[in-house]
């Protein structure tokens, strides 16, 4: 029997940690039921962390860790998935084609940033969507300082003032300081169409956002879209145009396009709808999680997010689900009631959240402890030692805050 997981993302990683956990607990050798891992590197792209300075530096090794769990890495890339025949199309790094049989299949594909038909787009911005994105836009902050202090040089743009958006806009000051000069003063303007910063944060720490965006000099221009991009600059839907060169987008995701090829019904961001257990609607041996699945996560109609924090969890069900599955054992019900938010706000702090209506319970320097702590360790990956590695991936415990 084989269970192949695509993607090493969040959500691949816990996946194959809990499958290969209840393997371990039910006695089946990796020869009995073989856990292989498609992905095109073996690393964990920190991608929490891509609006932080020198993103070449965060990721994390995974090949030692699915060594020591037996699980099969296969290096290359997913390109298509025959449900009919259950094998999954892979392009190997060596330039040829694999096909690669499944009992059980995950999809973890995550997601992609959604950049739409804007004129002069996809010419003219930037984004921290993947690593290589995040590293074209460190060097190209940084080649700014070779450039004359005028037509925006010192102005930065971001497109979009969701969580991405946000963390984006208030760690820049402080990054083109570290260019410029301590004495610099840099321009930060976030854009979007809606009313008030942070649409899905809520009235409660809206404020203290607001009030950490002025602190940091960062200006909005709300109610307004990008309407065109050129080299001089931005122009918005209200006929402002802003000189720049460097406009950040950080506005909406999608899942990632490998979704398209399971025959199921979708949301309106792409994601396979899945039952609680994660199984994809209507498609014999396919499970979805993380960016990649529309999951309830409870019976009050709440639904995961994409987000890291509900990727680890996700994973951790749909790989446990999987394997359970083949190995004729009770599969566990996906859920996640508990749900946290620690919003990264720069030299002015953060601030963490609990539940979805967003109750404040942390801000400012006690808050951003904790992002740091939650970016530098609790969303890593476990150690590479079998016991450790295995213990970390209970379902019923990964993602609890």
């Amino acid at each position: 029997m084989r269970l192949v997981i695509i993607g090493a993302g969040f959500a691949g990683m816990y996946a194959a940690l809990s499958a290969a956990r209840l393997r371990d607990i039910q006695g089946v050798s990796s020869e009995e039921l073989e856990i292989a891992l498609v992905a095109p590197e073996p690393t964990l792209v920190v991608r929490p962390r891509l609006y932080e300075r020198k993103p070449e530096t965060l990721t994390a090794p995974l090949r030692e860790v699915l060594k020591a769990i037996d699980v099969v890495y296969v290096q290359g890339s997913a390109e298509a998935i025959d449900n009919k025949s259950r094998a999954v199309d892979v392009a190997t790094s060596e330039g040829t084609r694999q096909k690669l049989s499944y009992d059980r299949l995950v999809v973890a594909t995550g997601s992609r940033l959604f950049r739409p038909n804007i004129p002069g787009l996809a010419e003219h911005s930037f984004s921290v969507d993947q690593l290589d994105d995040a590293i074209v836009l460190e060097k190209h902050l940084h080649s700014l300082a070779g450039l004359p202090a005028r037509n925006g040089r010192d102005t930065v743009v971001v497109a979009g003032g969701g969580f991405t958006g946000i963390e984006t806009a208030t760690e820049m000051p402080a990054r083109l300081r570290a260019i410029f000069g301590k004495d610099a003063k840099p321009r930060v303007v976030i854009v979007d169409r809606n009313s008030a910063i942070a649409p899905d944060m809520g009235a409660g720490p809206r404020p203290v956002i607001e009030d950490a965006l002025r602190k940091l000099g960062v200006e909005t221009r709300l109610g307004a879209g990008v309407a065109a991009l050129d080299k001089s600059g931005v122009t918005l839907s209200t006929g402002e145009h802003i000189e720049t060169e460097t406009v950040i987008w950080a506005a909406g995701m999608r899942a990632a396009p490998l979704t398209a090829h399971i025959p199921a019904e979708r949301d309106n961001l792409g994601r396979l709808l899945v039952d609680r257990d994660l199984r994809v609607h209507g498609v014999a041996g396919v499970f979805a999680t993380g960016d990649a699945a529309k999951a309830a996560c409870d019976d009050l109609g709440n639904y995961a997010l994409m987000s890291c924090q509900h990727a680890t969890r996700m994973g951790a069900f749909a790989g446990n689900n999987a394997a359970a599955e083949l190995l004729g054992v009770p599969t566990k019900p996906y859920h996640q009631r508990a749900y946290a938010t620690c919003l990264d706000l720069g030299e002015a702090g953060a601030i963490f959240t609990r539940g979805w209506d967003r109750k404040l319970e942390l801000v400012g320097t006690e808050a951003k402890q904790t992002k740091q702590q939650i970016n530098t360790v609790w969303i890593y990956p476990p150690r590479a030692e079998r016991a450790a590695a295995l213990a970390s991936a209970d379902p019923e415990h990964v993602g609890e805050v």
